[in-house]
Formats: C-alpha cells, structure tokens, sequence
C-alpha cells in the first residue's frame, strides 16, 4: 500500500562528456598508454593541459542527481484508493459532528504519509554514500613537480603517486610498482589485499584479476605505486556501480502488493455496494433522503477498515523493535514483513558467512598434520593431531615453525577494550601466522628478546618471499624465510630433522591444502655458521630447512552453518555470490553445507542467455568472481522465477544488488555507507545467523499482519452486514451511524492493536515461504471472513430483536445490539490469535498480556457508553438490565464455540494457516 512505502526513482543528471575509454587499459602496455592519453611519465600534465581537460572530461566526481520537490513527494503519499475513501469518511463523519472519529481518522491517513515521506529517498541516500567512496585528495606529477590536488581535480592522463593508507583517487594503470599490495573488498569481493604488477594481462580478466589496475575508492594496503589515471567520476568502476544504484527501479513489497490490490477491491465493494443499498432505500423502501443518506455513510464507515493502516503500521514497529533487540536494524518499515515471505537467500561470502579474519587452520610437518582450532586473530584456540590436542611446547618441529611464523612477521595483533574484540594491524596472512604463534604458546615479547631482530629483507612480489635475521644472545645467528610455497621449496635442501627433502610428499600436501581454499604458505630456516650482521638477497640460495606448511583461510562463522541449516529446513534457499576465486569458495560453501560440485563464475555467467541462467541459478548454490551486474543478473533470474530475494553484502559493489533484491541487507559493522544506504535491513553484529532470526521475526509480523485482517474484516463486515441487511429488509436499523462509529473507534484502538503483540505460532520456522503470488485474501482467510461475519449479523440481530420482543424502546434494543456486537468482536479476538489451533486451553489468556489488557479497556469504554449521561446524550445508549447483559454474554460464548468449531474442520483438513 502506497502509504506504506513509495520510493520515487531519482533521475540521473549525467552530462554527456567526451569519454576517454578507447583503450583496454589492462590489457593494454604502459607504451600504449601513455600515447592514448598524450602524456608523459616523468613529467606529468601541464597545468594548462590538466586545465583544459577538466573542462574537456568534467570533474572527478559522481554526478549530482536532480530531486523531486518535498510538496510533491508528501502530497503523492495519498495517491492510494483507499486513503481517498478514508479522507471522504472522515469529511462526512466531521460533518456529522464526530469530531473524535473524524479525528482518528485523518490522523491515521497523516501518520502514514509521514512515513511514507520521512522513509522515501532510499536512492538518494545510496547514491550519496557511493559518492562519498571517493578520495578527497591526490597526490599528482605536473610539470615534473609533485602537487597535493583535490581529487575532484583529477583528468585522464594524471600521473598519480600512490603510498600505503592511500584511498584510490580515480582508475588507474600502473606503471611502477613496488611491493604493492591494495585491499579491494569493498569492490570485488576479495577477502585477501590483491597484489598488483605492471604487466598487461587478456582482455576478458575480470575486474579482482586485473593486476594492472587500481580502482577508485580502493585502499592502499602495503607498498607505492606511480599509476596514470585512465578514468574518472562517472567513468570509473565506482561511478559505474553509482549508475547502477540510480538505475535500480525501487520495488514494492509482497505486503504493499497485496495491501495495494485489497484498497482498490474494498473500494470498489464499498462504492458499489453504497450506491445500491442508496437506490434501493430510497426508490424502492422509499425512505427519506436524509434518512438513507446517514444509513449509507453507516453503512460505509463500518465497512471501511479505517484502523488497518495504523494497525499494520503498529505490527511492523513492534516488529522492528524486536528485530532492534536482535541486533537488526530496518530502514523501512514493510521490509520486516518482506523478510517473512523470503524464499532465497543471496549471500556475499567475506564478512557476511566469514569472519573476513584471515585463520591458519592447518599446519604440515615434515611427518605430520596438525588441525589448528579458533577463528580470527583472537588467540583462542589450539593444535590438535588425529582429534586429540597437543602440547607445542613439546613439539619440536611445532615449536620451530610457530616462532619463524612470529618472528618472521611485521603484524601485530592487539584487544581492543572498547570493543571486546581482537584486531589487527598489518597484513591479514601476517595476523594469522601471530595468531598461530600465540595459539602454539609463544609469547611474542618473550621471542623477540630472546631472538632479537638484526636486518629484513621485505616481501617483494618479485621474490615471494620475506626473511628476517636474528640471534640467540649465545652467538648463533639465523634466518627465518616465508612466502609462497613452490618459491621455499625451491630455496630448501633439507627439511625439519635433517632429513633430505622429501618433494612429492610436500608437493601432494601442498595440492590437498589449495583444494580446500586454502592459500598455503612456506616456512623455513638457515642457521649460519658465524656471525652475520645483514642479510641479502645473495645470501638466499638453496641451503634453507624447511620447517613445514600453513594453511590460511577466512573461516565460516560457526553460527552462519547453523543458520543455513535453519533456512533450508524452512524451504528458504541459500546462494552464497561473491568476488572471490571459484576454488576458495567452493570450499567455504562446502564447509557452509551448501552445494559445493558446480559452482559457477562470473565469466560462465556472462555466455548464458537469460533463460540457460533461470535453469543454472536453480542448480547452483555458489557463484564466485561475480561482478555488480552478475548479482543483478542473478537477482533478476530468481525474481522471475518467482522467488522472493533477499540479497546481503557489505561492500560499495554489493549496492545496486541490494537495492534490486526484494530486500537488500547489508552489513553494520564492516560494511561500507553505500551497502547500508542501499538496503533494508543493517546487521549489526555482521552474523549471518541474525538473517535467520530476523526471517523468523518477519514471518510472525506477516502472520499478525493476517490475522488483524483476520479479526477485521469480519467484524467490519458484521458492523456493515447488519445495516445493509436493516436497509433491504425495511426494518429499524439495529445501530445507527454514530454508533457505528463508536464501535469502530474503541475497538480499532484496543482489539485490533492487541494483534500487533501476538507472539509467533507453533513452528512458524517450519513452514515453506508463502508464494510471493498468493494473494492476501485467500481462499481459507475469505471463508472465514463471511462465516465469521454471519455469525456478528446474526448475534447482533437476535439480541436487537429480543430486547424489542420484551417491551424494550428501541434506544435500549439498540444499546443491547452495540454491546452484542462489542462482546462478539471481544470474543472473537481470542478466536484469532490462532489461526487453526483450538483457543480452548490457558494459553490463550496468558500468552499475550497486551490482549488482556485491551479486553478489560474495552470493558470499561462499553460501560461508559451504556451508564454515563454524557454518552447517553450523544449516542442516544440506555441503561441494561442484568437479564440483557445476560443474554449479550451467553450469545457471545455461543459466537466462541462456534468459531472454534469451524477451526476444527480446517485442523481436519490440514489447514495451519490462512
């Protein structure tokens, strides 16, 4: 229902610049670059020149986009049907001189315009953190002299200095490299810093392959890099997922589809319905005008669910503050209600099923395998060999290769107070070697006294190594080297123990620890035979031992396992998509319990048609190397086949995808502004199992959001059933039209608020999604809904009739029928707090307070309207008899029973929901 959500899709104002892409810039050679773009390595842009390129190619900015006027997008709140026919009701109910109904009412059609304003601009607000990805300032080469620009001053052809913290200012190619390694998770996916070269790679190398290139909005890990800008603002890799984010359509809910469809059907019923009930009183009963005249607005109003927005506007807040509690925070109201109606879940892999903490997890010796338990850069954990723990400090061949992976290493891995939690400062591969050493029982001050540090040679991607020189206080001297696997083995002679080295044992190792995702490194040591006081590369030849290998991977949240399983027992199924490499995350996906023996890439993705990608997304849980427009794809592949998708992520690349899915959620802690800015939902603990609790959550707020249908509906159409039945059969009406409005006012602000607190039914986790096409109003919901309200006409008219049958005046028969109709929408509460299961048990009086209370409020407001003078004037009740009260009482038991007889017949037939 447009009061609920209505997001009004900005427009893009992207001036059309000359565009500088005419090249492959990553697969293309710097020669060629720096002649495409007319420039000079060593000197740089003229000043003139970047001038007159700023004016040629804009500035290195996101576009600004324009936005509709805030008159506009408040007035357009109330483009709904039935918000026309709630804003007439309550102009005629305020020309009856009901000004406390007509007060709730425009007060209701208010709120709900408020929210619809105060939430829309989602786009907006994306499409402004995306922009605030960028850098704000540069480091340049212009004129052969270095200069500090603005970013936003940056053009094709800048020679751009880049050092380790650096944010990436624009796209660029690089030229020189050294030891250059850039994080760029918040682009691809990639849980580990990517290193980068100088060497042009094929044409078709995916964005996290392209080791040519830099990204704006990337971050400089280790090493400095000299790059010439090749794009930039709208043009680069950033600015083109912006694009995206702006070009996502907003989407509607299954809850503001279905809310939408039953405004128009109501007023469509109430309008033709009206206007007969109008006819046939007035030419055919011949009843005065004015008299049929206050009867139809009766009439209307008591169809009229006036109380449903406010109610389901009541059940998504106490919704979205339980989902608070639970560490999930909505940004838009209908989306709790979304998550109830989830079928696939699409997942990003680093931070969101991961820890996004790197974690050795194996350690290969010269003669054994040992399992390293604990996850993160937290010490907790240990080693264990065949299931049984073991003690390093008793192990040798432990020992030594736990201090070469602390001493060999320039991380460091401190607690944070603040947070509870273990952080780290260098590189990830680093903090899990710490992490290890800490694990093994090595106390890293102790080590570093003990065997000081005497020289370095740093990693360099040219040798994929790094050694580190040290002492012993007792005049032995050593080197501790590690680094990629194949490169220490070829620097190594022996292995730990002296023994010559074995190759194709460690050679099969190495291959079983890279099949599981794992990136392995070596570990080896030299122990020279005199003093040494430096250390170089002529110094590293064959002559090392090698200590063993460590297996390093981002783990799986535990608690992310246990939630997948959850999901799939209630028919929810889980696709995990990221950036990563196939192999990685096929192993992950394994260890997850997802479907590891297919997974396909970005690049297989890319020679599907629309119709080979619906079969394939069906078939396959992991997606890995996967760009922005990959996940739209996907996305746009399960929404067609019907699914209902939620997609997480937590970087700028994930945005567009979290903006098209059904509902975007987005990562808290480690996600970027545009991740959350996109989505519905914020994680804030980052834990995929709080996806699974908020699903839960959303499918008890869908279930409440029922059943105040459930309870309204009926007893609308009781209110309405007996004025309509009063008007054709030519008899007094039972209720007159402001006592009609009485009842719809004291029982909208305490019944039917009643449901929003309802806890969640029996198993709620174990049902399949409902279909994202199943209407609101089903079949089984419809049924009851005339049965109920036949039994509220029938109650309300035998009490009417009785009291008239005992001499009573008709104000006093009329006072019985308000407070018959009153009883039987009291009782029937208790009915509806299950939708199938027998309300004839405790339970239902104790489990929800709110419903109790409520109960004795409406007691208290019915016996104001029956007893004080003052009501007595307005709404012409009388005073009833004990005998009267009586009957109204046993009437509504028999209401009770016979509800709860008709639940027993959907239990028969395997019904449990409506």
């Amino acid at each position: 229902m447009k009061w609920l959500n209505r997001n009004i899709q900005p427009a893009l104002n992207v001036e059309n610049k000359e565009q500088s892409t005419s090249l492959n810039w990553h697969a293309s050679s710097t020669t060629q670059v720096f002649s495409h773009l007319n420039v000079d390595e060593h000197q740089g842009l003229s000043h003139a020149e970047a001038k007159a390129r700023l004016a040629q190619y804009g500035a290195n900015a996101l576009p600004e986009h324009t936005r509709r006027p805030a008159w506009l997008r408040f007035c357009l709140q109330f483009h709904n049907p039935l918000i026309y026919v709630l804003l007439v009701a309550g102009l005629i109910t305020l020309a009856l001189n009901d000004y406390i109904d007509a007060g709730v009412i425009f007060t209701v059609v208010l709120v709900n315009a408020l929210i619809g304003f105060i939430q829309e601009g989602k786009a907006e607000q994306a499409l402004e953190a995306v922009r605030n990805m960028l850098a704000q300032h540069a480091r340049v080469l212009r004129d052969g002299d270095r200069h500090e620009v603005s970013a936003t001053e940056l053009v094709p052809g800048d020679i751009v200095i880049l050092e380790s913290g650096d944010k990436v200012p624009a796209d660029l190619r690089l030229f020189k490299v050294k030891n250059l390694k850039v994080n760029e998770a918040a682009l691809t996916g990639e849980s580990l810093p990517t290193e980068k070269n100088t060497p042009p790679v094929g044409i078709d190398t995916a964005i996290g392959d392209r080791h040519t290139m830099v990204y704006s909005g990337t971050i400089i890990a280790i090493g400095h890099a000299h790059g010439v800008v090749v794009e930039t603002g709208v043009n680069t890799e950033i600015g083109r997922i912006g694009t995206l984010v702006g070009e996502v359509k907003s989407l509607s809910t299954p809850l503001t589809r279905r809310l939408d469809q039953l405004a128009k059907q109501i007023t469509l019923v109430i309008i033709i319905i009206s206007a007969i009930t109008f006819l046939h009183g007035r030419y055919i009963n011949e009843m005065p005008t004015l008299e049929i005249f206050l009867a139809v607005v009766g009439l209307a109003v008591a169809a009229i669910p006036e109380g449903l927005p406010a109610v389901v506007t009541i059940i998504l807040a106490v919704g979205t503050r339980s989902l608070a509690n639970n560490k999930a925070i909505i940004r838009r109201l209908p989306a709790v209600e979304t998550l109830g109606s989830v079928s696939v879940i699409c997942s990003d892999k680093t931070g969101t099923l991961t820890k996004n903490e790197m974690t050795a997890v194996r350690v290969v010796l010269a003669d054994d395998e040992i399992q390293v338990t604990g996850s993160g850069y937290s010490p907790e954990g240990g080693l264990h060999c065949n299931n049984k723990p073991i003690d390093a400090s008793s192990n040798v061949a432990v020992e030594q290769l736990a201090r070469c992976a602390l001493l060999c290493n320039d991380a460091r891995i401190q607690h944070r107070q603040d947070e509870n939690a273990w952080g780290l400062i260098g590189d990830p591969t680093e903090g899990a070697l710490l992490a290890l050493a800490h694990k093994s029982g090595l106390d890293v001050i102790a080590e570093q006294q003990r065997f000081p540090r005497i020289d370095t040679i740093p990693f360099e991607s040219e040798q994929q190594f790094m050694v580190t020189l040290h002492h012993d206080h007792s005049g032995h001297y050593f080197a501790f080297i590690k680094g990629a696997p194949e490169r220490i083995i070829a620097l190594c002679k022996t292995q730990a123990g002296g023994k010559d080295l074995d190759l194709a044992y460690w050679t099969k190792r190495i291959e079983q620890a890279a099949s599981a995702g794992e990136r392995v490194l070596g570990l080896a040591k030299y122990t020279f035979s005199s003093e040494k006081n430096s250390i170089s590369l002529s110094d590293i030849n064959q002559q090392f031992e090698l200590l063993g290998f460590v297996g390093i991977i981002d783990p799986p949240r535990e608690e992310a396992i246990k939630a997948i399983a959850e999901c799939k027992r209630a028919g929810i199924m889980v696709k995990m998509i990221t950036g990563d490499h196939a192999v990685t995350a096929a192993a992950i996906g394994q260890k997850l319990g997802l479907n590891a023996d297919n997974a396909l890439t970005g690049a297989q993705i890319e020679t599907l048609s629309d119709e080979a990608l619906k079969t394939s997304v069906m078939q396959t849980d992991i997606f890995a190397r996967a760009s922005p427009e990959h996940k739209l794809r996907l996305i746009s592949a399960l929404k067609s086949l019907g699914h209902q998708v939620a997609m997480t992520g937590d970087g700028v690349n994930d945005a567009p995808a979290l903006k098209s899915a059904d509902i975007g959620i987005a990562m808290g802690l480690k996600g970027t502004d545009a991740a959350r800015e996109a989505s519905d939902l914020v994680l804030t603990d980052d834990n995929f199992a709080t996806i699974a609790r908020a699903v839960r959550e959303g499918r008890v707020v869908f279930d409440n959001i029922k059943k105040s249908l459930l309870f309204m509906l009926p007893t609308n159409g009781g209110e309405a059933g007996v004025i309509l039945l009063s008007v054709f059969a030519g008899m007094a009406l039972p209720i007159s039209a402001g006592q009609i409005l009485w009842v719809n006012m004291v029982t909208a602000i305490t019944l039917a608020l009643a449901l929003a607190f309802e806890p969640s039914e029996k198993g709620v986790m174990t049902y399949s999604p409902r279909p994202n096409n199943e209407p609101l109003i089903t079949t089984s919901l419809a049924l009851r809904v005339i049965y109920v309200s036949i039994l509220m006409i029938a109650v309300t008219f035998i009490a009417f009739e009785w009291e008239l049958s005992r001499g009573s005046s008709i104000e006093m028969a009329r006072t019985t029928a308000v407070n018959m109709l009153v009883m039987g929408e009291l009782v029937y509460l208790f009915n509806v707090r299950h939708f199938t299961a027998s309300s004839f048990n405790f339970e239902t009086l104790i489990s929800n307070p709110t419903a109790i209370l409520v109960s004795i409020l409406l007691i208290i407001f019915q016996l104001l309207f029956t007893y004080t003078p003052v009501m007595q004037s307005l709404f012409q009740s009388q005073p009833l008899d004990a005998l009267s009260w009586a009957v109204i009482i046993g009437l509504g038991i028999v209401k009770f029973i016979l509800v709860e007889i008709e639940k027993t017949i959907w239990r028969y037939y395997k019904v449990v929901r409506m």
